[in-house]
């Protein structure tokens, strides 16, 4: 590349960079009219969007050094927002979870940082607001650590996710191996069923989101007698290989837990390999077995179960359909 063609290039670049971090309010000591950084709002998004999230996981995921996060934590701990407690599956970190009144703050931020976007593109003109996301798309894509989207996060579940899941089973099963209708009405009862008797303290859906896309899922039901059901989960095609469906699982057990089930059980079929093989290394036993053609193609159904209790201790077994 020329000089004076790099020279231009790097200080558009520049210039973007000091355009976007004013646009963004970066610097802002007081961002979206609250007494907290961008950063401080960014920390209490992904813990209110999780429903609760090792403190190991955030600075991971938002390159945090563990140190500043900490001090964040305890800020937010001190104002009434967050409370922690120890983390089971590391002695080193914490799982912070928002409060009622950091629930509220956090609708208040999602609230605020909605209605500052869509203030800005209600001053665009047609097709304006296309080209502004394309670019967005197109600088993720090029200037990405692996030229690709952004890393995924897992999240609670959205209006319209539910659908999503629904859809995205339906097609990736029945395209992958042929099963017939009667599984994605089976995916459809499952997740209305979620969704009419869904109880916070009982009952959780996780999404996983990359670049802005769902790629992943998983919920958690309540099975009754102490028992929690780990239902429908999936991760897409375009996003295996990243940890995704070990993340999730891992979401389960530690909620799970912390709701009080003794026994965590899910039924699937042994064809699926990948998901048993997360199973297997995550301590689930295999407790039933049965064939069946409940979507089409024979299959071999298996129920497999985790005692949720520090000592080992077994739930009662129960099947999960």
């Amino acid at each position: 590349m020329p000089p004076a063609v790099e020279f231009t290039t790097i200080d558009t670049v520049r210039d973007f960079n000091r355009f976007y971090t004013n646009f963004l309010g970066v610097l802002n000591k007081a961002y979206l009219d609250s007494p907290y950084t961008l950063t401080d709002v960014r920390v209490l998004f992904e813990v209110g969007f999780r429903g609760g999230v090792a403190a190991s996981a955030l600075t991971r995921d938002l390159h945090l050094d563990p140190a500043y996060l900490s001090r964040i934590v305890k800020r937010f701990r001190e104002d009434g927002l967050v409370e922690t407690t120890p983390d089971p599956n590391d002695a080193r970190s914490q799982v912070i979870k928002v409060t009622e009144k950091g629930q509220a703050q956090f609708e208040e931020f999602v609230r605020r940082s909605r209605a500052q976007i869509a203030g800005y593109f209600e001053k665009l003109g047609p097709g304006e607001p296309e080209r502004v996301v394309a670019a967005m798309q197109a600088i993720q894509e090029t200037l990405g650590p692996d030229r690709t989207v952004a890393p995924a996060i897992i999240r609670n579940h959205r209006p319209g996710d539910i659908g999503w899941i629904v859809q995205s089973q339906a097609r990736f099963y029945t395209e992958e191996f042929g099963w017939d209708d009667r599984f994605e009405g089976l995916v459809a009862e499952v997740a209305g069923k979620f969704l009419s008797h869904f109880n916070p303290q009982k009952d959780r859906c996780w999404i996983a989101e990359r670049g802005g896309l769902n790629v992943g899922s998983v919920m958690i039901t309540d099975g009754g007698e102490g028992i929690a059901k780990l239902r429908l989960l999936y991760v897409d095609k375009t996003a295996r290989g990243l940890g995704l469906g070990k993340m999730l699982v891992d979401e389960c057990i530690r909620f799970s837990r912390d709701a009080g089930y003794r026994t965590l059980s899910l039924w699937t079929n042994d064809i699926l390999d990948t998901a048993r093989a997360i199973y297997v290394k995550a301590g689930f036993r295999l407790v039933a077995e049965e064939r069946h053609r409940m979507f089409g193609p024979k299959l071999n159904g298996q129920t497999w179960e985790l005692g949720l209790y520090p000592d080992g201790t077994e739930g009662v077994q129960r099947e999960n359909r």
